[in-house]
């Protein structure tokens, strides 16, 4: 049996009904996005478990063989494919569904569980969720980029073709740039998948205009799933 990845939980209240599993970035861990909980604005009355992981330590190869929290490695910046290591990514991908498995064992079905990620966490949102056999509750993907494009293509699960993904980027990024973001949106709305696609005037980070569009999207979504 695979070992579950370690990660911090936060609840918002007792019994919760809904599961947001939220992947750092590279060389963060799962503390980065705990503060974003608060600030999401969710109902007082909606009962949502995040979990937090934290990413294995793994020597990354673009930045000289250094060991840091990765979900994979990547052999290059250089192009929209990043080189990323494919065994990498799908070890990591059955990592997720692993999370995803223990949240069903803990009384959360598929449908009530959003994957969500920034930046090298957010490639793998949108590669575990688009091909995860069972619907999933929806995708948030922020300043990030599809890693292996060709896998999702080949690979997309229908059960999550329609499932709806949140998309956003900062138009000043320099880290990965706007055109990896956006044609990850174009990747996935030529594969008929729903896409909601925001822009925002900052580098590679959140900023609090996201964090709100976020929360009323989440809300939106948890609310049309518990009904």
């Amino acid at each position: 049996m695979t070992q579950l990845l370690p990660a911090l939980e936060v609840e918002t209240a007792p019994n919760p009904q809904f599961t947001v599993i939220w992947l750092h970035g590279l060389g963060a861990d799962g503390n980065d996005f705990v503060p974003v909980v608060p600030e999401l604005g969710l109902p007082d009355n909606m009962a949502v478990r995040f979990l937090f992981p934290h990413a294995p330590m793994i020597p990354v190869t673009c930045n000289g063989g250094y060991i840091m929290r990765a979900w994979y490695d990547i052999e290059t910046l250089d192009d929209a494919r990043r080189h990323a290591d494919e065994a990498g990514v799908r070890a990591t991908c059955e990592d997720i569904r692993a999370l995803i498995a223990s949240e069903n064992a803990r009384g959360i079905a598929t449908e009530r569980i959003v994957l969500a990620g920034f930046s090298q966490g957010g490639a793998i949102a949108y590669t575990a969720g688009l091909t995860h056999p069972q619907t999933l509750g929806g995708i948030i993907a922020l300043s990030t980029y599809l890693p292996l494009p060709a896998m999702v293509e080949a690979e997309i699960s229908e059960a999550n073709r329609a499932t709806p993904v949140f998309a956003a980027h900062g138009t000043q990024d320099d880290v990965v740039p706007p055109q990896l973001g956006m044609l990850a949106r174009d990747t996935l709305l030529r594969l008929q998948c729903p896409v909601t696609w925001h822009s925002y005037p900052m580098p590679h980070s959140v900023c609090l205009e996201e964090i709100a569009d976020i929360g009323a999207w989440l809300t939106e979504r948890l609310r049309a799933i518990g009904a």
